[in-house]
């Protein structure tokens, strides 16, 4: 049986990165969500009647932490925990804890709506977590909440004050931008993040709302946000990106913010400029499936070998595989588009 070291041999005998696609793209970036379920029902995500996987098909700690050290040695740098909403887990610090002793992991987040942050940042930032991304589409009640299908507002906000408290490296703000709805939510975001000192990226609303009410008429462009933003505060000059696989392109404020260090405000554009030429990310589901592309229509099971016995070498060569198979570009908005069968929260963020 090949082992795992022989299965990531480099061509003259010496281990090296092996995960690129047939178009040259290293990957270095894994998604790992750990529940499909949420405590919210974004209208762009979820629908009211979410059904999800029973436990017994997801993957448990130990199989999630196994996976991400045969992936680090295959190359993987950063890990990010997603969902669902992730803090649904329970003890979800735990396996946070067991993925930071990970020699070769260099950044070590997670994505979350924010609900149960207050209670969890403390036990997150001491078990090893680095970076938060906070998705929050609205600063006004009503607004979050017809987006969200339930109240909890002050709750996100009550989560990012302890969160930044707390002291985590970064804390992103994540806002999906919606036409018709978020047009008035642009410049209060972005002053609560100046003023807070967060990270703040807008993200075009993507084909993977479960409800299917998708449609290119629905989507607020970067460069339309960007407007809204420059309009109020001045022009925005382009940011030296820190990661070259980042998907978004970050601004500085030319104003110089409230602490006159600038402000990032970013901007992720899968629909009007995809950025797939540079993508570097991979995922693993709750439910164990590799995925080279947040709409891919094939997945790699990794827990039907990870429960049959497989060793690390079939678990390697099964992500090999899946990075092998990667296309070129997702395909928005042309004729072969195909939209993948699970929605985001199915996926992982």
């Amino acid at each position: 049986m090949t082992s795992f070291a022989e299965a990531t041999m480099g061509p003259r005998g010496g281990t090296a990165p092996r995960l690129i696609d047939g178009f040259g793209r290293l990957h270095t970036d894994l998604r790992v969500s750990v529940t499909d379920r949420c405590n919210l029902r974004c209208t762009y995500c979820m629908p009211l009647d979410a059904t999800f996987k029973p436990k017994s098909e997801l993957l448990s700690f130990e199989e999630i932490e196994r996976v991400v050290r045969i992936a680090v040695g295959l190359g993987i740098r950063s890990v990010r925990l997603t969902g669902g909403e992730p803090l649904v887990r329970k003890d979800l610090h735990i396996l946070v804890r067991s993925l930071a002793a990970i020699e070769g992991i260099e950044d070590l987040s997670l994505t979350t709506n924010g609900l149960l942050l207050a209670a969890q940042a403390g036990d997150l930032a001491r078990a090893g977590l680095s970076r938060l991304n906070v998705s929050l589409d609205s600063l006004r009640d009503e607004v979050f909440e017809s987006i969200a299908r339930t109240r909890g507002l002050s709750e996100v906000l009550e989560g990012l004050a302890v969160a930044k408290r707390t002291g985590f490296r970064s804390i992103r703000i994540n806002a999906v931008s919606l036409r018709g709805l978020s047009e008035l939510e642009i410049v209060p975001l972005a002053e609560f993040c100046r003023r807070e000192g967060f990270h703040l990226r807008f993200i075009e609303f993507m084909p993977l709302d479960a409800e299917r009410a998708w449609s290119d008429v629905r989507v607020l462009t970067g460069e339309e946000v960007r407007r809204i933003l420059e309009s109020r505060f001045g022009p925005l000059e382009p940011a030296r990106p820190t990661d070259p696989g980042q998907p978004a392109v970050d601004y500085r404020y030319a104003d110089g913010g409230p602490d006159g260090d600038g402000g990032l405000v970013g901007f992720i554009d899968p629909v009007s400029r995809p950025f797939c030429d540079r993508c570097d990310r991979l995922r693993l589901t709750a439910d164990g499936q590799f995925r080279n592309c947040l709409f891919s229509t094939t997945e790699w099971d990794a827990r039907a070998v990870l429960r049959s016995g497989g060793d690390d070498a079939e678990i390697a060569r099964l992500l090999l595989e899946c990075v092998a198979a990667k296309r070129a570009a997702h395909g928005i908005g042309s004729p072969e588009f195909e939209r993948p069968a699970r929605s985001m929260y199915q996926i992982g963020g």
